[in-house]
């Protein structure tokens, strides 16, 4: 959407220091991962008047799975992140927006 360099340079800038740090954090070994999230409906999301909006209709439409996510579709990946059973990733990306990318 029109103004959004900023939260998407901020994106970009997270899936960089996510590599960097897991590679100079691996050595010690620290994991370093993090979540990607396509439009979740948050606090944020209601305050910016997103959702309900024209906009939620339109990013809908391009989203596979049809819906904008909701908490409890990524609550699961951070604890996931967080457990033994990601013991082997570091450095990654998780993209969770429905198949939207």
């Amino acid at each position: 959407p029109p103004g959004s360099s900023i939260y998407t340079a901020t994106k970009g800038a997270v899936d960089s220091i996510t590599h960097v740090l897991a590679n100079e954090l691996g050595p010690r070994n620290i994991r370093v991962n993090s979540i990607n999230p396509g439009m979740v409906e948050t606090e944020g999301a209601h305050a910016a008047g997103f959702i309900g909006s024209d906009f939620q209709k339109e990013i809908e439409k391009s989203v596979p799975l049809g819906r904008i996510g909701q908490p409890r579709d990524i609550a699961p990946l951070a604890v996931f992140l967080a457990s033994d059973d990601s013991g082997w990733l570091t450095g990654e990306t998780l993209l969770a927006g429905g198949g939207q990318r």
